[in-house]
């Protein structure tokens, strides 16, 4: 084996060649931005990871100085615009805000076009769904343990908006943690599961609070407990499902912001610093609190964490109930 060395000059020509690379990097960090930027959905317009976008692209337009764009790619449960931003130029120009289905897809997916942890890179969290455990009240259960000992004595069934969803999933993690064996049962969006519920046809649901508080109010179902790690302020009477007997659970929708991995580091920073602020705005916390959601807003870290504990946590379930996606 022969020892390869390097001649001076041609170190000192890659040398300079690196750190012309890293200036001219820093360099357009440092006046980014200078275009408009495009804030990628992976859903349709109107639907609420959309209503979240456009609410919050027109703070960044204004803190930024330049035009903040969304661009809708629905499809494949928001794979195929995740996919086209982790293929972007890592520039800060292309910008997701993706949802849960970021960790989930990986595990119901025979073949990914990407790797949501390698290809991606967190900027930071930007709001929490709180998922309400609703029953029918013909249901007599009135509580998180009342309602354990009741499906370990008789059947129950539970709808959601569709298989590999956050309300499906949220079920088989019940199960799971709890020893039930509650039935899924499959609709084609929240909107029939919750009318199937108010009917008595399914005992209960996961739902969303943006669907279920006019009917809770309205004493047509019964809420137990919410499905997020803390309390929520949307609902702050109602005890969490780990805190009603079920330690560590936690199941929730979410949205985030992530860009093309080996995006420079600055240009996160400024991001992150922007859509926090945004997030926090007075205006924003009112309109997101209307659709159900929270600002959730943290450091990069802490959504890198974030995700990789819920890929893992969900590969678990979906590995335990089976779940396939056709």
């Amino acid at each position: 084996m022969t020892k390869r060395t390097w001649h001076p000059a041609i170190l000192v020509v890659a040398l300079g060649s690196v750190w012309i690379t890293n200036a001219a990097t820093l360099a357009a960090a440092a006046d980014y931005p200078t275009k408009p930027v495009r804030l990628v959905v992976g859903f349709a317009p109107g639907g609420g990871t959309d209503t979240t976008a456009r609410a919050i692209s027109q703070k960044l337009t204004a803190a930024l100085g330049q035009q903040v764009i969304v661009d809708n790619r629905p499809g494949a449960s928001g794979t195929i615009a995740a996919d086209i931003v982790a293929n972007a130029t890592p520039d800060g120009y292309t910008v997701l805000l993706g949802t849960i289905a970021l960790v989930i897809n990986p595990s119901l997916a025979t073949k990914m076009p990407f790797d949501t942890l390698k290809d991606l890179a967190p900027v930071t969290r930007a709001a929490d769904s709180t998922n309400i455990l609703v029953v029918h009240p013909s249901v007599p259960s009135k509580s998180v343990k009342e309602l354990i000992a009741l499906a370990k004595s008789k059947p129950l069934n539970c709808g959601s908006s569709g298989v590999g969803g956050a309300g499906h999933l949220a079920v088989e993690l019940f199960n799971l943690q709890a020893g039930t064996k509650i039935t899924h049962v499959a609709y084609k969006g929240g909107g029939p599961a919750i009318v199937d519920l108010l009917a008595g046809n399914i005992q209960m649901i996961f739902a969303t609070a943006a669907s279920s508080i006019g009917h809770i109010k309205a004493g047509k179902i019964r809420a137990l407990a919410v499905t997020t790690a803390k309390r929520s302020s949307l609902v702050p009477e109602l005890p969490t499902i780990a805190e009603a007997g079920l330690p560590g659970f936690e199941a929730n929708n979410w949205n985030g912001v992530l860009v093309p991995a080996n995006t420079p580091r600055p240009i996160i920073n400024r991001l992150n610093k922007e859509f926090a602020a945004a997030l926090n705005l007075p205006d924003i916390k009112e309109f997101l609190f209307k659709q159900g959601l929270e600002a959730a807003a943290g450091t990069p870290e802490e959504f890198a964490a974030y995700m990789k504990s819920e890929m893992a946590k969900w590969a678990k379930v979906i590995k335990a109930a089976g779940i396939k996606v056709n």
